[in-house]
């Protein structure tokens, strides 16, 4: 007798253009998000990190807004619904008031237009190599302290933003709490891009035995912070199933998470872990 096989979605990747108007990047992506649904049947729609707004420390004052009221959320709610889809937000500064605070944080919206998740930024970006890049997130952000875990169709799908991928730990814990899919709306750079990108979301696949999917905005060689792009999907045995160039551009994948159980029997290394001598867990809140 056949095993019951999961059900799977589409998956639509958008690797957006980002400029230095708040409205048109928020126009811009939903015209992509109605056509990653009605013309490619997409159930699941992913955007990239700031999407709406430049990135860089001197702009995450100017774009800021808070989550769910400002026009951003506003927005993402209202596609989300229109089409009947999940929707992975990408990312937005958020403001939050309450706080005086900002954030990086991705929303996720259900296809009744709620917010059923949101995942602020763990891990931030503050790096120092001589001769290519320095940046520092911490200026300016603070870092979140919650995972995120959302179901999707009967699966479970785990949240991070860009350097989190550099951090195992992170995609450990998400596949301790039994995600199948692991999405990165991440904007690595031109020193990094090339060599790390594909690297950490291969090394994050084979490390949970689950898909991966990575969203870049566009590459814009006339911004003062320029995207690798390459947004990809990759499936549980680390292979690159669906990849972009560096345009704006669409990535559809068809998601099949019978193939996560079919690797994780096959090479059962969840439950070979030596727990006895070491683990990863989460923090006693």
């Amino acid at each position: 007798m056949n095993k019951m096989t999961r059900a799977g979605f589409r998956i639509a990747l958008l690797q957006l253009k980002v400029g230095p108007n708040k409205s048109e990047n928020v126009a811009n992506a939903l015209s992509k998000i109605r056509s990653a649904a009605k013309d490619n049947g997409a159930r699941v729609v992913a955007l990239p990190e700031c999407f709406n707004s430049p990135y860089g420390t001197q702009h995450f004052a100017q774009y800021a807004e808070e989550i769910p009221s400002g026009e951003t959320s506003c927005s993402l709610s209202a596609v989300a619904k229109e089409l009947g889809i999940y929707l992975i937000g990408g990312t937005i500064p958020e403001k939050s008031n309450a706080e005086n605070k900002i954030y990086n944080t991705c929303t996720v919206w259900s296809p009744e237009g709620s917010l059923i998740a949101t995942y602020r930024k763990i891990h931030l970006f503050d790096i120092n190599i001589p001769g290519g890049i320095t940046f520092r997130e911490s200026d300016v952000l603070t870092g979140g302290d919650k995972l995120a875990v959302v179901p999707i169709d009967g699966a479970k799908v785990g949240i991070g933003i860009c350097y989190d991928m550099r951090f195992e730990e992170l995609a450990r814990l998400y596949r301790n709490q039994g995600c199948d899919m692991l999405i990165y709306p991440g904007a690595f750079n031109m020193k990094t891009g090339p060599l790390h990108w594909e690297l950490l979301a291969r090394g994050r696949a084979t490390d949970t035995q689950s898909y991966v999917a990575t969203i870049s905005p566009a590459r814009d060689a006339s911004a003062g912070y320029i995207s690798w792009g390459h947004s990809m999907v990759v499936d549980p045995w680390a292979k690159i199933i669906a990849s972009a160039a560096e345009g704006e551009e669409m990535v559809l994948a068809d998601i099949d998470f019978g193939k996560v159980d079919e690797v994780r029997e096959q090479i059962p290394i969840s439950s070979q872990r030596r727990t006895d001598l070491y683990s990863t867990r989460l923090q006693d809140s």
